[in-house]
C-alpha cells in the first residue's frame, strides 16, 4: 500500500482511538503504537517538554536517551525551531545525539499545546538512510494535531 494511503487510514484510526480521551500520556502511547506497528520504524516515541529539556515519554523500540537539552540534537533543534526537522542521514546532522548507532535517518515533529507552545516532540528513527520525506512530514504533522 502506498505511504499516503497508509497515513490516510492511520489518521482516521488514530482520531477514533483518541476520541474522548483526556490523558495526554495515554494518547501518546496509542499514537506511537499505531505508527510503529504500521510502518515498522526502528524507534518511535515522544519526548515531553519539561523546563529547558525534553524528557523521554511513551515509545516503542530499543532503549533511548532520557534527557535532551533545548536546542540539542534533532529533537532539541525541532523544539527550538518550532518546526519539523527531516534528516536523511543522521551522521550529517551537526550535533546529532546518537542514542543508538543503528539509527540512520530521522524525523522530529513538534506537538503544540492549546496556547501554541511546543509541549512535546514526536521522534521517529529509521535504520535506513533517507526514509522520511515531505509525505511523512505532512501526515505526521496532521497526526500530532489530533493529540
Amino acid at each position: 500500500m502506498f505511504k499516503e494511503a497508509k497515513y490516510g487510514l492511520l489518521e482516521r484510526q488514530i482520531a477514533s482511538l483518541l476520541e474522548g480521551e483526556e490523558d495526554l500520556i495515554a494518547k501518546m502511547a496509542n499514537v506511537v503504537a499505531v505508527l510503529h506497528e504500521t510502518f515498522g520504524f526502528w524507534w518511535t516515541g515522544f519526548y515531553r517538554v519539561a523546563g529547558e529539556e525534553l524528557i523521554l515519554g511513551p515509545f516503542q523500540g530499543p532503549v533511548a536517551c532520557m534527557h535532551i537539552p533545548y536546542g540539542k540534537g534533532v529533537c532539541g533543534t525541532a523544539w527550538k525551531r518550532n518546526a519539523t526537522v527531516v534528516v536523511p542521514d543522521v551522521e550529517q546532522f551537526p550535533g546529532h545525539i546518537a542514542c543508538s548507532s543503528a539509527s540512520r535517518s530521522e524525523i522530529v515533529v513538534p506537538v503544540h499545546g492549546p496556547d501554541g507552545a511546543v509541549t512535546a516532540v514526536l521522534d521517529i528513527d529509521s535504520d535506513r538512510l533517507a526514509t522520511f520525506d515531505e509525505v511523512d512530514r505532512e501526515w505526521l504533522e496532521r497526526i500530532v494535531r489530533l493529540i
